[in-house]
């Protein structure tokens, strides 16, 4: 039987500066910030809230066996598309489109439907 996908929960960033990528979530992009203390002697979680998904901003020194992330523990990505406010074709309509970068260089989309 295949998976649908009806939403995202949340996905896992590698970044440098887990601070600095949580300000600059939280400036730009609007969302909200949550830490957690995942117990057991183990570093503090930072995530980003936005909707009914977030994103955890995982420092790229954690350790693979505390969390677990990627074979490529990174940050940032390695796209160096940028555009400026474009329409696309979203799963439901047209989308307005601009892209920036985040502090690790990943690119963003921010989109919105056209009404």
């Amino acid at each position: 039987m295949p998976i649908k996908v009806s939403s995202l929960n949340d996905l896992v960033a590698n970044v440098t500066d887990v601070e600095v990528s949580a300000e600059w979530y939280q400036r730009v992009l609007g969302m909200e910030r949550k830490d957690l203390d995942p117990g057991q002697g183990k570093q503090n979680r930072i995530s980003l809230l936005f909707g009914n998904q977030k994103i955890n901003l995982r420092p790229v020194s954690a350790d693979k066996e505390e969390w677990v992330t990627a074979d490529n523990e990174e940050a940032g990505s390695e796209v160096a598309i940028e555009e400026g406010t474009v329409s696309k074709q979203g799963a439901v309509g047209t989308l307005k489109s601009a892209y920036c970068r985040d502090p690790d260089g990943s690119l963003i989309e921010i989109s919105a439907y056209e009404d």
